[in-house]
């Protein structure tokens, strides 16, 4: 079987195309695998749509089908792209939280259209929100770096609150009005992950909540430790809309397994 591999900011990923249906009961936690298998952090398959350009069908490294990969999605922009499934510079496509918008930029970056984000819950001095998965924010007091994020992450991973469903931990600091530092430990792959495009846009908005943020378009450069990603959004009657996730996508190489 032939299969793809591309990462966003370091998010990697084992893409296969699936428009025929043929790909069935795979093991995805055999291909995960770092040591033993291809390595990633989760697998896609990339699928017919009857609308729209294409589907996209998303597995964490645990093998659990999942909710939106911000990461992932622009990968699969890109992976259409090379397929010559996108007319023009523009793909629309389903996802597991709805449909979605991507642009390919002259640079060789994707901007992905987010869905609209109405709560952001506060709990205590962290915040909760959902940006097509579910996260939690932490917001730091000193480098991320400095932090045992997976300790840190495991109490509020397997909390009561969480254990069920799980949910990813973000530990974000501010660095000025428009750049963030972050570092995510994603559930489904039970431990931290170069980037993560969901947090990282949950952690823009969060950012802005936290600041009590006016009205209007902002924007804000999140760094991570696979590289920089972008957030856009509007902020009006306490609503983000128009969210944009903007950053690379890059073929690593292709290859067959047995």
């Amino acid at each position: 079987m032939k299969f793809y591999k591309y990462h966003g900011a370091g998010n990697d990923f084992i893409l296969l195309d699936n428009r025929d249906g043929s790909v069935v009961d795979l093991p995805v936690k055999d291909w995960c695998h770092r040591h033993t298998g291809i390595g990633a952090d989760g697998l896609m398959l990339l699928e017919s749509d009857p609308e729209l350009d294409f589907r996209m069908v998303y597995y964490n490294s645990d093998g659990g089908l999942s909710t939106l990969c911000g990461n992932g999605a622009r990968c699969i922009t890109r992976f259409a792209a090379d397929l010559g499934l996108i007319k023009g510079n523009t793909a629309r496509f389903m996802a597991a939280d709805g449909p979605h918008e991507a642009q390919l930029l002259p640079d060789g970056s994707i901007a992905l259209q987010m869905h609209d984000v109405r709560h952001v819950e506060r709990n205590g001095d962290d915040m909760v929100l959902h940006t097509g998965s579910p996260h939690y924010l932490i917001f730091a007091d000193r480098n991320p770096d400095e932090y045992d994020l997976i300790t840190l992450a495991h109490r509020v991973r397997y909390s009561n609150a969480y254990s069920e469903a799980g949910i990813n931990v973000n530990l974000v600091e501010q660095r000025s009005a428009d750049t963030l530092f972050m570092r995510t430990y994603e559930r489904g792959v039970e431990d931290e992950t170069l980037s993560c495009g969901t947090g990282v846009t949950a952690a823009a908005l969060g950012a802005h909540a936290r600041n009590k943020g006016e009205e209007g378009r902002h924007a804000f450069h999140v760094h991570t430790r696979g590289g920089i990603l972008h957030v856009a959004f509007d902020y009006y009657q306490e609503m983000y809309r128009n969210i944009v996730l903007t950053g690379p996508a890059v073929k690593v190489f292709e290859g067959f397994i047995a």
